[in-house]
């Protein structure tokens, strides 16, 4: 199986370079700020939905950037080196808007996918229960038939965006078999639909993460996307994307954390020298690079099968799994290279692996990942080569 490979086009070459400009100018100064006081950034969302950001893998016809997601996940990266929560933020928004692109009827799709594609509302994904996490089949909320209505009742744990989203893309269970589960999108100003107070987190702090409640949520049936029992199917479907976006992110990450530990080893000094230059360190810097364009090169191999139109659920997971254990690994090594600085918050490395460890966990935990793996492999599954 082969993989079509993207190349650079002046187009996405001056994507990826408005971006980069974008994160130094509009973001960079911001981030900072903004975790420290858990504030959730909502202009920035706007600015990126007027720069034509929140929709770029989607197709032009609805408002989207029509681009391969080989380059979506570029700009996801250079986001994630300035700001992860915002990198994390598109990835959900782009989530959020899968269900509809690739299962909703032309009627649903030219009526509310231009809006959300456009940037002018921001999206949520509902799959998560304090009860069913990586395990979505035994979800406990439901939607019940109610004449032309559905009527949705429970709770949905580790909402991104929750209490800020505009509109929520839910898994509701609409019969008692295991996987009798459908999907749907709930406007945020729905009657009975309420956010509890954001979850006090480790870090990606200016990411709102809150349970949404659903107490009679009254939703007309066009509002479901697919037929009913879909649900599973397309929130499984939409995850292997939404893992490559997390990889994406977390490779960010991994090189905004490289640079502030290469930048302070080249100033700082030790025994008459710049600190770069002892070896010890020199090849503690070395394995990081090594680290990141590895996660890059995995992720875009991934990406590649994509947008080629092959499978590429396997490949989606070994690329969340490295790149997300990798920023893990690098972030941890850049506070090191800073020493008693990079434990402050003077510098922003502590911050960077703080915000590394829940890359680890959602998305699916990497234990999970590993499973998806193995499985592949038990079933002899082929391996696309790009």
């Amino acid at each position: 199986m082969t993989a079509a490979r993207i190349m650079p086009t002046e187009e996405s070459v001056e994507l990826l370079k408005l971006v980069r400009e974008m994160a130094a100018r509009e973001l960079a100064p911001r981030s900072a700020e903004a975790e420290a006081t858990e504030t959730f950034p909502r202009e920035v969302f706007r600015l990126l939905g007027d720069a034509g950001l929140l929709g770029l893998p989607y197709p032009e016809e609805f408002g989207g950037g029509g681009q391969p997601y080989e380059v979506y996940l570029q700009v996801l990266e250079e986001l994630g080196a300035v700001w992860s929560s915002v990198g994390v933020g598109v990835s959900v928004h782009a989530l959020s808007c899968f269900g509809l692109a690739s299962f909703g009827t032309p009627e649903q799709r030219s009526e509310w996918l231009p809006e959300m594609l456009g940037g002018t509302l921001l999206g949520a994904y509902c799959l998560s229960e304090a009860h069913a996490g990586s395990d979505p089949a035994a979800m406990k909320t439901t939607a019940r038939r109610d004449g032309d209505h559905y009527v949705l009742n429970g709770a949905k744990a580790w909402t991104t965006h929750g209490g800020h989203a505009d509109f929520y893309k839910v898994m509701a269970r609409t019969s008692d078999d295991r996987f009798g589960i459908s999907c749907f999108l709930v406007p945020a100003s729905t009657p009975g639909l309420t956010a509890d107070p954001p979850e006090r987190k480790m870090g990606l702090t200016g990411s709102a993460t809150a349970t949404m409640r659903f107490d009679d949520v009254r939703i007309p049936l066009n509002r479901r996307l697919g037929a009913e029992g879909e649900g599973l199917r397309i929130a499984l479907a939409g995850l292997d994307s939404g893992r490559l976006g997390i990889a994406a992110v977390a490779t960010g990450l991994a090189q905004g954390a490289l640079d502030a530990a290469v930048s302070y080893a080249r100033e700082r000094e030790t025994f008459g020298k710049a600190i770069i230059d002892h070896q010890g360190l020199a090849f503690l810097l070395a394995d990081m690079e090594a680290a990141i364009v590895s996660a890059r090169a995995t992720t875009l191999h991934a990406a590649r099968l994509r947008d080629a139109g092959h499978p590429f659920t396997r490949e989606a997971s070994i690329a969340k799994m490295v790149a997300t254990d990798n920023a893990m690994k690098v972030t941890t090594d850049a506070v090191q290279v800073l020493g008693g600085f990079g434990y402050t918050r003077d510098f922003p490395l502590e911050r960077y692996m703080r915000e590394a460890k829940v890359m680890q966990i959602f998305e699916g935990t990497n234990q999970i990942q590993r499973m998806v793996i193995s499985r592949s492999l038990a079933k002899g599954d082929a391996g696309g080569i790009a």
